[in-house]
């Protein structure tokens, strides 16, 4: 949800200051770019040169700069054109009460005046200031200017007393924001299913049957879903891969028998599933309790069908839109439309072993979308966090449709 976003953190004058460090790191995580303007009471509170270096930015706090013996000025209107969002944490009693009345003395303010886009503000202060009635007028007027309160929470405050008062905690804050930004988008209030990855099939405690999937296309339509407001669950076979998202709920499984479990768990109140791992077909009849040893030059395992997780969803299917991935080596289209039919599929995603830069182990995919209608969309070449935003536009247009 910050992924690339801009975001102009102004920090002001008090002790909560300190934990704008990890605010800082907590929003370059998420990625965002995050530049700072600093009061010049917040520097007695924390370290511009630590700020900078969490934010890989310059960090101002005052209209004049000189540098290599000449004078410049910072611009302040430039930094409210280039913010796509404006936090200011922790806004003291003072800063909000100038913010409310228009003062404009110091850096800080004259951006805050200049800003074209959200405000958001954490107020911070002692539990009497945050009470009085010249602070109530302060947060009522700048709600009613458009501006977004991040409210402060009650605990242990710098006085020594315990109340309301203490500025919101960065991961609450971070989650404030995420949530306003998820508003109006189209997966929002959604749940979306996906899983990713291979399986392996054990034969013997250190030997598997598998496959070259890497589990990339699954865990990039996962972080798709999930910016588009989606609450993501994400069932992955064996991969090295991780997502770090806060909508996104990661299940690791190893075989088809335990991803088709959890796979199950999760699909009755699922809005959208997308099946795009590479499950096995086949596994061993029975696995050896230990390693075989290699005692002959020939070796015959007998394999068995496995569960089919995507046939299996299809027949329970009540309210769910149902995709399928389909690799193919000839007969593409035929194919993929015979398995979207068996399979009672509302589409299917076909990409074919004979385009160069498509299949397992690559970071390009080339598709074709086919849904249960048969109308049908291909795509260019693109990388696979490109396929997985065409895939849900086209899921997203079936479903408005």
């Amino acid at each position: 949800m910050l992924s690339g976003k801009k975001i102009l953190l102004g920090i002001t004058g008090g002790i909560a200051a300190y934990k704008t460090t990890f605010l800082t790191r907590l929003l370059v995580k998420a990625g965002a770019d995050v530049k700072i303007v600093l009061t010049n009471s917040a520097s007695s509170f924390v370290s511009p040169l630590t700020l900078a270096t969490l934010s890989k930015n310059e960090v101002v706090s005052s209209f004049v700069k000189e540098e290599n013996n000449t004078t410049n000025w910072n611009n302040h209107v430039s930094l409210g054109l280039w913010a796509d969002l404006m936090l200011i944490a922790p806004a003291t009693a003072n800063t909000l009460s100038k913010m409310a009345h228009g003062t404009c003395d110091n850096l800080l303010l004259a951006t805050y005046l200049s800003a074209k886009c959200p405000v958001f503000f954490a107020p911070a202060m002692d539990l009497d200031m945050y009470k009085h009635p010249s602070t109530k007028q302060s947060l009522e007027k700048l709600q009613e200017f458009g501006n977004m309160m991040i409210p402060a929470e009650s605990g242990e405050l710098a006085s020594g007393l315990h109340g309301e008062g203490r500025m919101a905690e960065p991961e609450n804050i971070v989650a404030f924001i995420t949530e306003y930004l998820s508003e109006g988008l189209p997966l929002k209030g959604k749940k979306v299913l996906i899983t990713a990855g291979p399986t392996y099939e054990a034969i013997d405690p250190v030997r598997f049957v598998g496959n070259h999937s890497s589990g990339l296309m699954g865990f990039e339509l996962a972080k798709s879903a999930a910016n588009l407001g989606a609450e993501v669950v994400l069932i992955s076979g064996p991969s090295h891969l991780k997502v770090d998202h806060t909508k996104i709920k990661v299940v690791r499984v190893v075989s088809a028998d335990q991803m088709y479990d959890a796979t199950h768990l999760e699909y009755d109140d699922t809005d959208i599933a997308i099946c795009a791992a590479a499950v096995a077909d086949y596994k061993p009849k029975s696995v050896a309790s230990q390693k075989i040893k290699k005692t002959s030059d020939d070796l015959a395992i007998d394999l068995v069908k496995n569960k089919d997780i995507l046939l299996a969803l299809g027949k329970k299917k009540k309210n769910q839109f149902l995709v399928g991935f389909a690799l193919e080596t000839q007969n593409e289209i035929e194919n993929a439309k015979k398995k979207l039919e068996r399979k009672n599929l509302d589409g299917i995603v076909l990409n074919s072993m004979n385009d160069k830069g498509a299949g397992f182990g690559k970071t390009t995919n080339k598709v074709t979308f086919i849904d249960k209608n048969s109308k049908i969309k291909s795509f260019e070449l693109k990388t696979k966090a490109a396929v997985a935003v065409d895939i849900f536009n086209e899921i997203i247009q079936r479903l408005n449709a």
